[in-house]
């Protein structure tokens, strides 16, 4: 038993949009602009997120794996699942990421960490912005160290 997922992991959804779908070496592939850095759950622990169109789709079901942009095996959403051949703009929802989906996501590989939109009835609100490039770059420049040399900031 593990509170903070009991509490919120099924409170939360991953929304991503397709980028383009392809077919490789007899495998059909749905790449989304969310990846394993958004959540890295599935590669971890092998972890399943049922993962569903954000509208009714009219396209045949297909067996794909949905895989994210960073061209990495372990950057996967979820494999040999049952969705329909959606194309490029289209949403999924990857269920059941409430818990540690943002606690546990990264800037790897130099991506910008997504934003959360809290959802209550048919309202909803921003509660944390998608990070913008100067966040990735903030503490490699030395914007965070204001007025202290690098010695003070070791020490």
């Amino acid at each position: 038993f593990e509170p903070g997922r009991y509490i919120v992991g099924n409170t939360g959804v991953l929304v991503a949009s397709v980028l383009y779908r392809k077919k490789s070496g007899g495998k059909n592939f749905l790449i989304i602009n969310a990846g394993m850095n958004d959540l890295v759950r599935p590669t971890l622990y092998e972890a399943y997120h049922d993962i569903v169109p954000v509208k009714h789709s009219n396209q045949p079901k297909v067996t794909v794996d949905v895989v994210g942009p960073i061209c990495e095996t372990g950057d996967f959403l979820g494999k040999d699942r049952q969705l329909p051949w959606l194309g490029q703009g289209e949403l999924l929802a990857a269920k059941c990421a409430g818990a540690y989906g943002f606690a546990m996501s990264s800037q790897y590989n130099s991506r910008l960490r997504a934003a959360e939109v809290m959802v209550e009835g048919k309202k909803f609100h921003l509660i944390r912005c998608r990070e913008q490039y100067q966040d990735l770059v903030m503490n490699e420049t030395g914007t965070g160290l204001k007025n202290t040399s690098i010695g003070d900031t070791l020490a």
